[in-house]
C-alpha cells in the first residue's frame, strides 16, 4: 500500500450543505437563518463570550484579592544535604564552589540555604540568606554562616 492507495473509510466525509440553493432544495429563502434577527445579517458575529447585551459574567462577579506586582522573589534553593555531599571538611562555599560542583544552576538569583538532611562536616558557608534550621545545623557540625551583603 502506498500514499496514493489511501482513501478515508465510506461515509466518513460528508459534502458540506450548500444553502440559499433555492426554494427546491429546502434551504433556499432564509437559508436556514430564520426571519429577521440579529444573526440573519450578513456580516453577523459576536465577540467571544457576548452576552446579546447583558451584562457579562465577568463584569458581573466581583473581582476578590490583591496581587502585588513585582514582588517575588525567586531563590536559588540548596539543602544542607546537598553541600555534606559536594564539599569536603573544612571547605570554603560559596555561589561560585557550589556551581563549579554543579548544585547551583546558571540563574543569577540569590541563594538560599534550607535545612534538609544532616551535615557533619565543618563548612565555611557564604549565602544570601540562611533558614533558621540550616544555620543551627551548619554551626552545630562545627562550621560557619556568612551572609553575603547583596
Amino acid at each position: 500500500m502506498k500514499l496514493h492507495d489511501l482513501s478515508p473509510a465510506p461515509g466518513s466525509k460528508k459534502r458540506r450543505m450548500r444553502v440559499g440553493r433555492g426554494d427546491g432544495s429546502n434551504w433556499g429563502g432564509t437559508a436556514g437563518r430564520g426571519h429577521k434577527g440579529q444573526h440573519s445579517r450578513s456580516g453577523a458575529a459576536t465577540r467571544h463570550h457576548f452576552e446579546g447585551g447583558q451584562t457579562p459574567t465577568f463584569r458581573r462577579l466581583p473581582k476578590v484579592g490583591f496581587k502585588r506586582p513585582y514582588v517575588k522573589v525567586i531563590f536559588n534553593v540548596i539543602n544542607v544535604a546537598a553541600l555534606e555531599k559536594a564539599f569536603e571538611a573544612g571547605a570554603e562555599v560559596d555561589a561560585n564552589a557550589m556551581r563549579v560542583a554543579g548544585i547551583l544552576g546558571k540563574s543569577k538569583a540569590p541563594v538560599k540555604i534550607l535545612g534538609e538532611g544532616e551535615i557533619t562536616k565543618a563548612l565555611k558557608v557564604k549565602a544570601d540568606f540562611f533558614s533558621a534550621a540550616a544555620k543551627e545545623k551548619i554551626e552545630k557540625a562545627g562550621g560557619s554562616c556568612e551572609v553575603v551583603a547583596q
